[in-house]
Order: C-alpha cells, then sequence, then structure tokens
C-alpha cells in the first residue's frame, strides 16, 4: 500500500473522506524536538475546506495528539495525529459505482479491490487525506529552522493567468483575497477571485499551478541518480492527487534554452563560500547548491463538476448523462499551496537528517 513517504524521517497517512476521519503517523522524530500545536493549526487552517468560492465542506480540522507528544516535545516515538470527519454528506455520491466519474479513480479502485473500495467522496484516494501532509511538514518545521532554512508556497497561475514571481511578494501582507486563496500577490488573487466566480456560473473548473521556494538549503543536501532531490521530492510531490507535472529551476524552458543562457556562474559568497549568480538551481546533481531551490507543480482542473458528462452506466452498459453535485473545488491551487509546502518541508527535512548515512 502506497501511502509511506520518506526514509530517514518517514510518514504514513491514513483515513477516508466520509470514515470516522484523516490522520498522520510519522516516525523517525528524535526525542526533544519542540512541537507547537498552535503553529500546526496555522497551517492546517491554510488548507482547511469552507472558504468562500471554494468547497464549503465545514471541517474543523483540528489536530487530535494520539501518541508521541510530551509537555510540547517529541518523545522519539511514533507521532500520530489525527482529525475527525464532522461534516460528511454520503448522500452525494448514491450514482457511485454504477455511475463512475469521468477523470477521478472510481472505477478504477472498483475494479482494483473487486468492488470491495468505499466510493464515498472518493474514499481513500479523497484529497482530504491532504490534511495529514500539511500537519507531517508542520511538525518538522524545527528542523528546517534549525538548519537556517525556510519553504514558500502560493497559488501562481489559474489556467493561462499567472500571479508575479512569489520571491517578489514574501514579506507581502495578506489581503482577505490573498489569503483565501493563498496567493501572494493581491492583484492577481482579485483577478483569480473574479475567474472563480465565472467558472461556479458555467459548472465547469480549471488547471492551476502552486510555486515553491526553498530558501537557506546548504550546499551539499541530497545524494546522486534517485535518491537526489529533484527525484526525491518529485516522489512525494506526484503522490498529491490531481499533480500532472512537476518542474524544477527553469523546468521546461531549459529544453529551449542555449547552455549559455541556462548556466549560473560560480562566484565567491560571504565566508569564502562559493555561490551561484542570479538565477542558479537550487540543485545540480541531486544536490543542493546554496541557491533558492525553485519548484512549480501543475494541477489538472478538478474532475467533480456539475456540468452534465456522458459516461458509462455500467449496469445498462450506456453513456448516460452525469451531473457531480457535492461539494467540490473548482481551482485546486488554493487548498494545495499548503499540502505542497507541507510535503516539500517534510522531504527536505527528511534529507537533512539523511546527511549522516554512508556512502
Amino acid at each position: 500500500m502506497g501511502m509511506r513517504l520518506g526514509e530517514t524521517l518517514s510518514l504514513v497517512i491514513f483515513g477516508e473522506s466520509h470514515a470516522t476521519g484523516v490522520g498522520v503517523l510519522i516516525e523517525g522524530l528524535q526525542p526533544g524536538i519542540p512541537i507547537d500545536i498552535k503553529s500546526i493549526e496555522r497551517d492546517l487552517e491554510r488548507r482547511k475546506p469552507g472558504r468562500k468560492g471554494l468547497s464549503q465542506r465545514s471541517e474543523s480540522d483540528l489536530p487530535r495528539v494520539l501518541s508521541g507528544i510530551h509537555e510540547g516535545s517529541s518523545t522519539g516515538w511514533p507521532l500520530v495525529l489525527f482529525a475527525e470527519n464532522s461534516d460528511v454528506r454520503s448522500s452525494d455520491y448514491d450514482f457511485l459505482p454504477d455511475h463512475p466519474r469521468p477523470g477521478h479513480a472510481d472505477l478504477v479502485e472498483q475494479i482494483r479491490t473487486d468492488g470491495n473500495a468505499d466510493p464515498r467522496g472518493g474514499g481513500s484516494h479523497s484529497g482530504r487525506l491532504t490534511w495529514g501532509l500539511v500537519a507531517a511538514g508542520s511538525v518538522v518545521s524545527p528542523i528546517l529552522d534549525s538548519a537556517g532554512c525556510s519553504v514558500y508556497s502560493h497559488m501562481a497561475a489559474l489556467g493561462d493567468d499567472e500571479a508575479g514571481d512569489l520571491a517578489d511578494y514574501l514579506s507581502s501582507e495578506m489581503s482577505e483575497n490573498m489569503s483565501r486563496l493563498n496567493c501572494m500577490d493581491s492583484v492577481a488573487a482579485d483577478r483569480f477571485v473574479d475567474r472563480i466566480k465565472v467558472l461556479r456560473r458555467e459548472k465547469d473548473s480549471l488547471g492551476s499551478r502552486v510555486d515553491v521556494i526553498v530558501r537557506g538549503l546548504s550546499i551539499g543536501v541530497g545524494d546522486p541518480w534517485f535518491e537526489g532531490i529533484e527525484p526525491t521530492l518529485s516522489k512525494g510531490l506526484f503522490g498529491i492527487p490531481a499533480v500532472r507535472a512537476v518542474e524544477f529551476g527553469y523546468g521546461t524552458k531549459a529544453s529551449l534554452m542555449r547552455g549559455s543562457e541556462h548556466n549560473s556562474v560560480w562566484q565567491q559568497g560571504e565566508n569564502e563560500s562559493p555561490i551561484q549568480s542570479e538565477g542558479g538551481d537550487g540543485a545540480i546533481g541531486g544536490i543542493s547548491t546554496g541557491s533558492d531551490l525553485r519548484i512549480s507543480v501543475h494541477f489538472k482542473p478538478p474532475s467533480s463538476i456539475p456540468m452534465a458528462q456522458n459516461t458509462l452506466h455500467i449496469p445498462s452498459g450506456e453513456l448516460r448523462p452525469l451531473s457531480v453535485g457535492g461539494r467540490h473545488d473548482p481551482v485546486l491551487a488554493p487548498r494545495a499551496a499548503p499540502v505542497v509546502q507541507g510535503v516539500v518541508r517534510f522531504l527536505i527535512a527528511d534529507l537533512l537528517l539523511g546527511r549522516t548515512r554512508p556512502f
């Protein structure tokens, strides 16, 4: 079962969209790491459903500590956090499994499990389980803090409409629309809100993008080849539901560039440490360079839309129109931004702890 992520530090997410709840188990934490529950709650608030214009499912999402924390610090034993599902409407999914949704895992999961899957809200395929990814990333943030490393994320694009460079907005004060969409560019956030209203009226959805900056990661973190920074982060990021592409640095634009354009020269930095010139890749050969590591994560448009689509009705063998009701997001990046941040935080912490392992 592919619910585990990480090596030296690992997590297991569990739960289902309409079951008792969702949670995360974290192993590999050393004793004595400070755990700030209020900080975890703030991070979870960024992912929480119920925001205006997005999913109207109303969950408190408050973390309940089941084990691994005593008097504000990790004990060194498995740390388990749990959140109850308190606002489920399973009747919204009465058409399943007979009339599987286009673009969803409903049909393939029923076949994989010989008809034993829980179809309500996507079951264990649901984005509801990303609660545990945000929580885990927040738990390990003290490991990053001690290394002088920070991870930033925001909604960077809605369809072909792009926000400004995340690096230009890291100290921005958040307006209502910026907070609602997790977009650091206030002008773009206002545009995105208007476009989401149009999507709602048209009963449709749209693809989106989340950008990430990892800042302060020292030179030498990561391993070559398959355990490098990019492969490690890619595995975790592609595990997030609806991710369709992950780019590092210039991404696909690099295939259009000359070497003289793409190369970032080495320079002498402070304390006689080498640094890259502006625009340098944050990782080369799978190993951190000390420059900002830039990541773009692309999400497909949400598949559950009110617009009727003709799709297979299994008992009859006919194509029949299906309009998916319920409470679904018309765009994923606003609530995915803290999820992406959580995954990157967790895996960077895992890489930092793994620096001491032998070659």
